[in-house]
């Protein structure tokens, strides 16, 4: 049986079947100050790198800050992140930044894919979370131009997202308004809202 700190709140009410790690998945802001093992982000790392991408061409990459073995990187990508981020997300023991190389290695030609494949294969990673009784935050709010310089971001390169990895904590631990947002219950727009069969329906 994997490990599971997902509360039954936080399970995804699904209205068809789905994995049980797909519905565990979820966005807390709350982190214990339990550290993530080399083996478990090994593990994260490993399920990103297997993520499906245009030409093979893997443009993802990594900024990878863990409090305890690279605390000034940590401290910058929380000057990096926006106000209401920066309320909870420097408890989380591991913070990383998503890159997007904007062109193919193999032929230089830009590769409008890249912020897509990137995008899968965080999603890949935030499973994998999931299975380890982790959980990681996708964050848009974060100063891109800041980012990349204070992480030395080379050009072709477009930072993504900001992300937040870690053990989930207590909602009692955050300000009240983020406590309630963290108690909320979870939804999505119903399937028919945006599917679309045979052609685009209005």
């Amino acid at each position: 049986m994997p490990p599971t700190t997902t509360p039954p709140d936080r399970e995804a009410p699904a209205e068809a079947p789905i994995e049980a790690l797909l519905r565990r998945r979820w966005s807390p802001r709350s982190y214990t100050d339990a550290p993530v093992t080399d083996a478990q982000l090994a593990s994260l790392l490993e399920a990103a790198r297997w993520a499906a991408s245009c030409f093979n061409a893997q443009p993802w990459h990594l900024v990878v800050a863990r409090r305890d073995r690279e605390p000034a990187a940590h401290a910058a990508i929380c000057e990096c992140l926006s106000g209401n981020n920066q309320a909870w997300a420097p408890q989380a023991p591991v913070l990383m930044v998503s890159v997007a190389r904007l062109d193919f290695a193999h032929n230089g030609r830009p590769n409008r894919h890249a912020a897509y494949d990137t995008g899968a294969a965080m999603a890949q990673m935030a499973i994998q979370a999931a299975a380890l009784g982790l959980q990681i935050h996708q964050m848009g709010g974060f100063d891109l131009d800041k980012a990349r310089e204070t992480l030395g971001i080379p050009e072709g390169h477009e930072p993504r997202a900001a992300i937040a990895l870690g053990h989930p904590g207590a909602a009692s631990a955050l300000p009240e308004e983020l406590a309630q947002r963290e108690t909320a219950p979870r939804q999505r727009r119903p399937v028919a809202e945006w599917v679309h069969y045979g052609a685009w329906t209005g």
